[in-house]
């Protein structure tokens, strides 16, 4: 049975596990330090490794030998690594911190789970919408911390937009757009195989970096980096900048249940990603909250010129019945009209400041306080960004229901919910 349809049957009839998640198996005291694995310690690995460096750091990997070594001058006492599952072994092992390409998340993930270790991985979550359920779901039945790396979730400008949306200051939310630039010039999309065949460098474990993912020949093409804009590797600039853009629009508009979601694009690429894709979700009515459609804008494309003139370049927009938030990435929310709302009183700010995304976690693992982006929150809110790409992929509107883990109306949609893997790297149930 391919382990496609086995994801299938493990998720199918799970509920969107979406309550905070309940910690009970804590390891160190408040005082003591944790001993964390770091797998991946290059580009964004190197900044984890640097955010969790106060802990004890007792083991590293990665399939880039260069990369590796400057970890370890940094860590002399900890042991070097090119394959996590041999770190995995380990058995003084508290936490480890994932950090790898996306088709590598669910897999190192989930052997960390399964051990009972506490997690901390990169957005996004998974390569897959099947991925995202099932890491969900075991997060719950571990009771250990675990935080998907989305660094400004608890950025005050998103914790009060957050409590801008919760009390409707615009009133109701009925349209949501958000924007990025990326891919554009941070890697390529909309590209054709390379047929060359360099050397593979001397530094690079090349047959590791593939893991789980189908045999082919090295190319810089997709190393380091490049990787993000591949089907195979990653999941595109909708993985990647949605999963920061959007988090404060899943948060505050409570989306979930039952959703339609249209992409449209080029002409689809089989192997790479697009140039540009606009993608419509259509929310229903979710308890006393309205139906919500979000807009999702990426690369050149554009929303119409009215939006457009109010919405920041990689930032949101939403529109209420009483008026509109404008919110840059990283910064504070502005309400539009300005004079409208020139004396408009925010309401007294309830949610609570982070200690940083990286130390809330620490802390989660040490006392069982909770985290902002437990799995319980960051899988459900993976699944539905995901299904952009699927939606694109398929050339026409999905229906997805989250109880199912399935699209209703499309049976080729099914087949991208999910992935094969190679011998050896298998997402076991």
């Amino acid at each position: 049975m391919s382990m496609r349809r086995r994801e299938f049957l493990v998720t199918a009839g799970a509920g969107v596990v979406a309550a905070p998640q309940l910690v009970s198996a804590t390891v160190r005291g408040a005082n003591e330090r944790l001993n964390i694995g770091a797998i991946g310690v290059g580009g964004r690995g190197a900044s984890d490794l640097a955010a969790v460096a106060g802990e004890n750091i007792v083991a590293l990997c990665d399939v880039d030998a260069d990369r590796l070594g400057v970890a370890a001058k940094k860590h002399p006492k900890a042991e070097t690594y090119s394959d996590y599952r041999m770190l995995l072994d380990r058995k003084d092992l508290d936490a480890v911190v994932v950090a790898t390409p996306d088709h590598h998340h669910a897999v190192a993930t989930m052997r960390a789970l399964r051990r009972g270790l506490h997690v901390y991985c990169e957005k996004p979550l998974t390569h897959t919408v099947h991925e995202a359920r099932l890491l969900a779901k075991e997060a719950a039945r571990q009771k250990v911390a675990t935080q998907m790396g989305t660094q400004n979730h608890e950025h005050p400008g998103y914790l009060r937009l957050v409590e801008l949306l919760e009390t409707d200051a615009v009133g109701p939310i009925r349209e949501a757009h958000i924007i990025t630039d990326r891919p554009g010039r941070f890697w390529p999309q909309g590209v054709a195989l390379p047929s060359d065949r360099p050397k593979i460098p001397s530094n690079l474990a090349w047959d590791l970096w593939l893991g789980p993912a189908a045999r082919r020949e090295y190319h810089p093409a997709f190393v380091p980096f490049r990787w993000r804009g591949w089907w195979d590797f990653g999941c595109g600039a909708i993985g990647d900048m949605a999963i920061h853009l959007m988090d404060p629009a899943f948060w505050g508009l409570k989306l979930g249940g039952k959703v339609r979601v249209s992409s449209m694009g080029p002409r689809p690429n089989a192997h790479s990603g697009p140039t540009w894709m606009i993608t419509k979700f259509e929310f229903g009515q979710r308890g006393k909250r309205p139906p919500v459609d979000v807009f999702w804008y990426e690369g050149v494309a554009k929303p119409p010129g009215p939006i457009a003139a109010e919405l920041p370049m990689n930032g949101s927009l939403f529109i209420g019945d009483k008026g509109r938030i404008a919110i840059e990435h990283g910064q504070l929310p502005q309400l539009l009209p300005v004079e409208r709302f020139k004396d408009f009183q925010s309401p007294k700010p309830y949610l609570p400041d982070s200690p940083g995304h990286h130390q809330q976690w620490i802390n989660a693992c040490k006392t069982g306080s909770p985290t902002g982006s437990h799995f319980g929150y960051a899988g459900p809110f993976t699944e539905i960004v995901l299904l952009g790409n699927v939606a694109y992929r398929v050339g026409e509107t999905i229906e997805y229901d989250p109880k199912k883990v399935k699209v209703t109306n499309n049976k080729a949609a099914n087949g991208l919910l999910g992935k094969d893997y190679r011998k050896g790297w298998e997402l076991s149930e």
